[in-house]
């Protein structure tokens, strides 16, 4: 067979949530780890099969389940392979796998939310490039004629459609030339500086909120597992940091896993983080802390934050349609106002004479 770079492979979010399920299934049932994996190599193709294969091989090595998953760094976070490990440990891997499942549910729960929540705007910017296209492309060239050969005097706004119009429809090669290297530029500035460009976008006034709560909602529920699955906390801690996007957010779970380490709560750490971190997952966390139910707490947490993203993302994009329909239509309307405004002028100057 030949040898596959396991550490560029990839599967999708689907794929790895029927995985993990078909894993949990057959373990659960009293099915050895081996045989699960060998009935499940039947059927598997693509990826998922090279995954199986490769798992395959290191538990008929003696290896652990865990040791196979780390070597794809694309397909399982470090959280995911430190509760494997600890699972296989205390020998409760099928409960852990379910955990693991429906974590990776909730991620991809959250990002169908967010790309329904973008779909609209998407789609009516679509619309406007459209229309754009379409005025520029026909319509603009033909007035632009009559306009030149009755030397008509034309206000800024048209004489930028009219030059637009030009260039579109005479130098399109320049044009797309133009284009390619504006694309090809961006895209090579976000392969460079992608945590810069990601810190920025998650810094704007709508999204900022959002991903703060999003941020929270996963590292409640992955320091969630993590706990329920032995992990001392403050090594819990330091893996729960990796799930969080926002710099902030990260910069007060380190704060908080130093202060754990000095001996004080998790809870203590929290209030660091004032403003950030809202005041009822303190509360939650610190009853959880002084009944030693930590974990159940975090599991609350995670829903309580869960249910708020919902909310948000549902009133964002209430906002939202409106908004941009308001903002198209000023678009076009100031279009058709720069076609429109000149002819008037032109009738006017006919009538007067």
């Amino acid at each position: 067979m030949k040898k596959v770079n396991t550490g560029h492979v990839n599967i999708s979010t689907s794929e790895k949530i029927e995985l993990v399920m078909n894993l949990s299934t057959m373990i659960s049932a009293g099915i050895s780890i081996l045989s699960a994996v060998d009935s499940l190599l039947e059927d598997a193709k693509g990826n998922q099969k090279i995954v199986l294969q490769a798992l395959n091989d290191d538990i008929n090595q003696g290896k652990h389940i865990y040791s196979a998953f780390a070597r794809f760094p694309q397909i399982f976070d470090k959280v995911t392979i430190n509760i494997v490990k600890a699972a296989e440990e205390a020998g409760t891997l099928d409960v852990v796998l379910k955990d693991i499942k429906n974590n990776i549910r909730k991620d991809m729960e959250f990002s169908d939310k967010i790309r329904s929540a973008l779909m609209y705007p998407i789609l009516i910017m679509i619309v406007f490039v459209g229309v754009l296209l379409m005025i520029l492309i026909v319509v603009i060239p033909k007035i632009s004629i009559v306009f030149l050969r009755l030397k008509v005097a034309l206000p800024l706004p048209t004489k930028i459609l009219i030059f637009a119009s030009d260039l579109l429809v005479n130098q399109p090669i320049p044009l797309l030339i133009g284009a390619a290297i504006i694309v090809g530029s961006f895209i090579m500035l976000y392969k460079n500086q992608r945590q810069v460009i990601l810190q920025f976008f998650y810094s704007l006034p709508i999204i900022s909120p959002l991903m703060r709560k999003i941020d929270l909602t996963r590292f409640t529920y992955n320091l969630y597992l993590l706990l329920n699955s032995g992990i001392p906390i403050t090594s819990a801690l330091e893996l729960a940091q990796d799930v969080v996007l926002k710099k902030e957010v990260a910069v007060i779970i380190e704060q908080s896993r130093k202060m754990v380490l000095s001996g004080k709560n998790l809870s203590e750490g929290l209030k660091t983080g004032k403003g950030i971190i809202p005041n009822i997952m303190i509360k939650l966390i610190e009853a959880g802390e002084r009944s030693g139910s930590l974990e159940k707490s975090l599991h609350e947490v995670s829903d309580f934050l869960e249910y708020e993203v919902a909310s948000m993302l549902k009133t964002a994009t209430a906002l939202l349609e409106p908004v941009m329909l308001v903002v198209v239509g000023v678009l076009v309307g100031g279009m058709m106002m720069s076609i429109i405004a000149p002819i008037y002028g032109l009738i006017s100057t006919v009538s007067s004479h």
